[in-house]
């Protein structure tokens, strides 16, 4: 089963800032065989956030989807099916950028790597108990 990076794990791998991440997090990224993904939703969320001044980046944001492809993970544009799904159960979040991620996991059969406390116990979290 593939993986899902959250917005914060992929900015992590990127910004070589694994480390601050929880273990158990940092195992389910460096063990696992499973290919990693990147939403293009996370790509809007970081524009929007490094646009507003809240985000600083040491990549450009032009350059992001290729440092993501250098790194070997797979973007996953946003479709039809993503926008109509409804996940089940109810994410804690309101976030639409996290119910979106957790609709693209259940459209693509995938898992959400995330510490969000509010999706890290939903069943599309890689690290659900």
């Amino acid at each position: 089963m593939g993986r899902l990076l959250d917005t914060h794990i992929f900015l992590a791998v990127i910004e070589d800032r694994m480390e601050a991440l929880p273990l158990r997090v940092r195992q389910e990224v460096d063990a696992s065989d499973d290919r990693f993904y990147l939403s293009v939703a996370s790509l809007w969320e970081i524009a929007i956030k490094h646009r507003l001044g809240k985000l600083p980046l040491k990549t450009a944001l032009e350059e992001l989807p290729e440092t993501a492809r250098n790194y070997a993970i797979e973007l996953i544009p946003i479709n039809e099916n993503h926008a109509l799904q409804s996940v089940k159960p109810e994410p804690l979040t309101r976030d639409p950028f996290d119910r979106l991620l957790l609709a693209q996991c259940a459209v693509e059969g995938l898992k959400l790597v995330t510490i969000d406390t509010a999706l890290q116990h939903h069943p599309l979290s890689a690290t659900a108990a």
